[in-house]
């Protein structure tokens, strides 16, 4: 399949479509990263209403311009991530912790399960929760957190 000959749209304004050349349609169309964190930005597949691959491209930046533009704002949507500045709170029930924390963003109440998983360690001192939602919640770096949070991160992790 030739890329350019993918066009990426909306219709309506929020809903991402895709044409492939002058052959096939789909009504919605959802852009993931096939391995967001052992290579952002590389691997980009294109998943049906149904979540069926349609297409995996290598190199996303192969598509024409304005098909890259929607790929990628939708891609910011889905991997919203908002950067932990401080743990308020932390406690784990059952499984499951929950988190009160401040962020960019505000403040966010959040839980996650299983932190083998769902805790992941990209450096020594940088953490990403991913919560029961899929919403992603970053530590840029432990050691920078206040004394408090800093022992919460040990204490649960």
């Amino acid at each position: 399949m030739d890329p350019k000959e993918l066009s990426l749209f909306y219709q309506p304004k929020d809903r991402l479509r895709l044409t492939i050349g002058s052959e096939k349609s789909y009504h919605t169309v959802k852009p993931v990263w096939a391995a967001p964190l052992s290579r952002p930005n590389q691997y980009l597949a294109l998943l049906d209403g149904k979540g069926a691959e349609i297409v995996t491209l290598p190199d996303p930046n192969v598509l024409p311009p304005d098909s890259l533009a929607a790929a990628q704002e939708e891609l910011r949507r889905r991997y919203l991530t908002a950067t932990v500045r401080t743990i308020l709170h932390a406690k784990q029930e059952f499984g499951a912790t929950y988190w009160s924390v401040a962020t960019d963003r505000g403040d966010r109440d959040f839980v996650t399960q299983n932190l083998q998983e769902n805790a992941i360690w990209l450096s020594p001192t940088h953490l990403l929760l991913l919560d029961v939602d899929g919403n992603r919640f970053e530590i840029t770096d432990t050691q920078a957190l206040d004394e408090t949070s800093r022992r919460s991160v040990e204490r649960i992790l």
